[in-house]
């Protein structure tokens, strides 16, 4: 995903969002690493537009906090096959 930095970091926040989505699935999302989401989503967002920077922040401290119960539930399924 080519193109102007500013619309790119505002498409994603408002992306993540919308979805609820994690640094590493919006990556996917659009095909590009998660050093660009991240860095659109905090530096180049916040000069940008802060209200949606705010907003975003609060999707993504989220995900923070419940990352654990995430990765504790793909090892669960994980060995689940194996039983």
């Amino acid at each position: 995903m080519k193109g102007n930095p500013e619309e790119r970091a505002v498409l994603l926040g408002e992306y993540i969002i919308s979805t609820g989505s994690t640094v590493r699935a919006t990556a996917s999302r659009f095909n590009i690493s998660k050093s660009t989401v991240h860095k659109d989503v905090t530096a180049r967002l916040k000069r940008i537009n802060h209200e949606l920077y705010q907003e975003t922040q609060t999707v993504l401290n989220r995900n923070k906090a419940e990352r654990h119960l995430r990765g504790g539930n793909a090892t669960r399924k994980k060995y689940a096959k194996h039983l």
